[in-house]
């Protein structure tokens, strides 16, 4: 079920209403959602549920030990089965393969030829994000920064509420277990900030990020007769067609529970509008990026222990937040490359942002880091390292019979107008002069969005891209 189909807001308008039609009945809604939140993932991943329940059932079973219990060994114990069952069931699913492939070619190497049969493990749609959300609950209670949930029901919801089930946002336990509880009075501004969302991120999955996706497909195929200049367009393309389609999935996240009277943090702020790369990382895949801080990269040791192991820290944070967005090299070498990207900013001492500087000098350093995180993209959306080497080939491999197309021109305008459009606005005040706007011009809006998803959408909806995370 993508939230870019009709089905989905089939299935969202009837739990919209039951929602509504029992706001004032907590424990009735809760149960409503944690049946909705279930038949939503059911219909991506089958039996594979049961995985979502066994995560549950162990992540709540160890919170109540863990504060039911003054004894630091007992607590430690009731952590170390949380954060353990729920590391194996995500490394097997997800790292099984890939692990039984790179032991099999270490051993090549030694002309030893193993002859495993690949397990063709079923990646659970969703499972590094729910996977984490669970787990950073009893380390909270562990760390006695929240409460322990009583209620399994209602930590239950928090586990696999549907709107940010599949892709997120990653949601702490702080922030969302406190809603749950409250009765939801759904104000004007929430239906109209609810729907805006939707709107907003329909337009940027079907209109701009599918669009793109044809030239960025297109370039990764690396066809041999693919030209240089094709390459940099499907690099571009793809650069804000993840933006897009990640974001897009974040707003229609946002918006549905915004309805349903929740609120889900943001995930997104102009990401390509930072000053440097620890800027990034405060703006894209936000509840991610606090998520490795908080968890892994404190519990390294942060910044606490000399400058040496501080790099070390990062670096570590970065590389296993390579391997958590896939089962591949590549993905190790993209987070290597914004590890280093980090290391190096503290280096050179420009890990602090300052926008004191003129605008020239401001824009300047916004397209150099952009241009960074643009190639490491490459790593991120090829099959492999072959791939990777083989792509960056081909970008300064020019020839005489370049040539600009009209759709590589359009898809040029695209990018250019989206990165012009983040250096330029605060992406808050168009979104709070949209609400405060005309009716007649808001409803000619609406209507334009629609017949541009209507028309961009005439191929069927098309998965978005951190489903296969």
């Amino acid at each position: 079920m993508l939230f870019n189909s009709l089905e989905y807001f089939v299935f969202f308008t009837v739990v919209l209403t039951g929602v509504l039609a029992l706001r004032k009945y907590v424990a009735a809604r809760v149960v409503l959602l944690l049946i909705a939140s279930y038949v939503f993932y059911a219909s991506n991943n089958g039996w594979l549920i049961l995985l979502i329940l066994v995560s549950t059932c162990i992540d709540y079973a160890a919170g109540r030990v863990i504060a039911g219990s003054e004894n630091s060994a007992i607590r430690k114990q009731a952590l170390a089965v949380s954060v353990v069952a729920n590391l194996s069931i995500l490394g097997y699913f997800k790292y099984a393969d890939f692990f039984r492939q790179t032991v099999a070619d270490i051993a090549g190497t030694w002309g030893l030829h193993l002859g495993w049969v690949d397990l063709n493990v079923a990646l659970p749609v969703g499972i590094s994000f729910y996977t984490f959300q669970s787990m950073s609950y009893t380390i909270d209670v562990y760390r006695r920064v929240i409460p322990v949930e009583r209620s399994w029901l209602r930590f239950a919801l928090y586990v696999s509420y549907f709107p940010q089930l599949i892709a997120g946002p990653i949601m702490r336990a702080s922030y969302f277990l406190p809603q749950v509880t409250r009765v939801r009075k759904l104000t004007t501004v929430d239906v109209e900030w609810g729907v805006f969302l939707i709107c907003r991120g329909l337009f940027k999955k079907i209109v701009l990020a599918d669009f793109l996706a044809v030239y960025a497909d297109r370039a990764f195929t690396l066809d041999p007769t693919t030209s240089a200049l094709d390459l940099w367009i499907g690099l571009y393309a793809f650069t804000f067609q993840i933006y897009f389609d990640f974001s897009g999935y974040t707003d229609i996240a946002i918006g549905s529970s915004r309805l349903m009277g929740y609120r889900i943090p943001e995930n997104f702020r102009r990401p390509y509008a930072a000053l440097g790369f620890s800027d990034f990382w405060q703006r894209w895949h936000i509840s991610l990026s606090s998520w490795l801080r908080d968890y892994l990269y404190i519990s390294l040791g942060g910044n606490r222990q000399g400058t040496w192991r501080t790099y070390r820290n990062l670096m570590l944070t970065m590389l296993l937040g390579g391997l958590w967005h896939g089962a591949g090299w590549q993905f190790v070498l993209w987070g290597f490359l914004h590890g280093a990207y980090l290391v190096g900013e503290r280096l050179l001492g420009l890990n602090k942002v300052e926008t004191s500087g003129g605008t020239l000098a401001l824009s300047v350093r916004r397209l150099i880091v952009f241009h960074c995180i643009a190639l490491t993209w490459i790593p991120f959306r090829c099959a492999d390292l072959d791939d990777v080497w083989t792509y960056l080939g081909g970008m300064f491999a020019f020839s005489d019979s370049e040539a600009l197309t009209r759709g590589g021109a359009l898809a040029l305008c695209v990018c250019a107008g989206a990165l012009v459009f983040q250096w330029a606005s605060d992406e808050r005040r168009p979104a709070r002069r949209w609400l405060t706007g005309a009716v007649p011009v808001k409803l000619a809006a609406y209507g334009a969005i629609a017949v541009a998803v209507v028309v961009a959408n005439a191929k069927g909806a098309q998965p978005f891209i951190y489903f296969q995370f």
